[in-house]
């Protein structure tokens, strides 16, 4: 089965996973970066991981308020970034469950995607549980492009790769 390809996933867009890690800051320059260059945009995936708070409802609600709020502020925070560094708004998507699982989901559903961007830990234990799993026992399911930045680059360095 040939999965019909956008307009816009011809030029390219860069997925960035949005998650607290250093690395983040460098899978994201070098989206950007390669985004500018190539005419495509970037595209920014925060996923909220489920509260285990359902035995008292109403503090579930608030606490899921709250990531979602604090969501959109990471998310409008690394948009300037993008901006600066690109030229172009992000595309962005905010969704609830496991990381793995939603970034799964996202790109069966979304063929404008066409390069998954993420950034690899420099510290002990391996790249990240999230390049792990997609570079191992979910790698059958990625159907795109997985581009690595390794987290012990410079800005200059992934600069001079772009």
């Amino acid at each position: 089965m040939t999965e019909e390809r956008t307009p816009e996933a011809a030029k390219g867009v860069f997925l960035v996973v949005v998650d607290e890690t250093e690395e983040l800051h460098l899978a994201l320059r070098f989206a950007s970066r390669r985004a500018q260059r190539t005419g495509g945009r970037v595209a920014l995936l925060q996923v909220m991981e489920p509260s285990n708070f359902s035995h008292w409802m109403a503090v579930e609600q608030v606490m899921e308020e709250e990531q979602r709020s604090e969501a959109e502020d990471r998310l409008r925070a690394l948009s300037s970034k993008v901006m600066e560094w690109s030229g172009e708004m992000p595309v962005l998507y905010i969704r609830s469950g496991s990381r793995q699982d939603e970034l799964l989901e996202l790109l069966e559903e979304e063929p404008s995607i066409s390069v998954l961007v993420l950034g690899s830990a420099t510290k002990a234990g391996g790249p990240g549980p999230l390049i792990s799993a997609l570079t191992g026992k979910f790698y059958d399911r990625l159907h795109i492009p997985l581009t690595i930045v390794p987290g012990s680059l410079t800005e200059e360095e992934v600069d001079a790769l772009t």
